[in-house]
């Protein structure tokens, strides 16, 4: 009998995939076994969030030894369902869909690349990584015929509903979206969104953050300085 699936939170899931890249480059060095607080100091995280977070799906550690290295990453791509092996398409076959079909680390950890769909007659029939682009027409088939688990939208944000009520119709077990635009979709399929701009807006934020306090650092240290005029002013 299967254990019953613990609801984990966002955050942790999201910092899964850190973990099991992090202990992939350990492997990659031969390092054996590592404690809570070396981990933390490579991810930059506590010792404390590491233990929290594995702990959720039992702890993987001993006391006073640490993190067998190649056990935690394989526990942890059992985690993140890499035992089980995914075939995916790609409808948009622009800049971003060909940089996408065109990245090697997808196959090596078992997503691979079926098909790519495109409505542009001149790019229909080019082939992208060995992969021929196909006409659009042909998605819904395609996806019943060789079992196609993922979606990947690369299509601009008019058209990308469209794309996914059409997805919406077939057996497709998860959307992986790029489009910058919040899908609907079935309850039953599972929704990535990955919003570029979001990102980039974000990192816009950190940088605009980090030179306001540079700016109220540089008024404390001249406030110190005796004589100087900013000594006066009170904030």
């Amino acid at each position: 009998m299967e254990k019953e699936v613990k609801k984990i939170s966002i955050a942790v899931i999201k910092r899964l995939p850190k973990y099991h890249r992090y202990l992939g480059e350990l492997i990659q060095k031969d390092v054996e076994k590592i404690s809570s607080r070396k981990l933390s100091e490579m991810m930059g995280l506590t010792a404390s969030q590491i233990r929290q977070d594995l702990n959720n799906f039992g702890g993987f550690g001993q006391q006073g030894y640490g993190y067998n290295v190649k056990d935690l990453y394989r526990e942890i791509s059992k985690i993140l369902g890499l035992h089980n092996k995914y075939n995916f398409v790609i409808i948009g076959a622009g800049n971003l869909g060909q940089a996408i079909a065109n990245y090697h680390g997808f196959s090596e950890k078992g997503f691979h690349l079926k098909g790519i769909f495109d409505i542009n007659p001149k790019i229909i029939g080019m082939k992208i990584h060995e992969v021929q682009v196909m006409d659009i027409d042909k998605l819904e088939e395609f996806i019943y015929t060789e079992n196609i688990d993922i979606a990947v939208i690369c299509v601009p944000k008019e058209n990308a509903q469209e794309v996914a009520d059409r997805l919406n119709k077939t057996n497709i077990k998860g959307i992986w979206n790029f489009a910058p635009v919040d899908l609907k979709v079935r309850k039953d399929t599972v929704l990535e969104q990955v919003h570029l701009s979001d990102s980039l807006l974000t990192l816009s934020y950190k940088i605009n953050e980090k030179l306001l306090q540079e700016r109220q650092e540089k008024i404390r240290q001249r406030r110190d300085i005796p004589g100087h005029p900013l000594k006066s002013i009170k904030t």
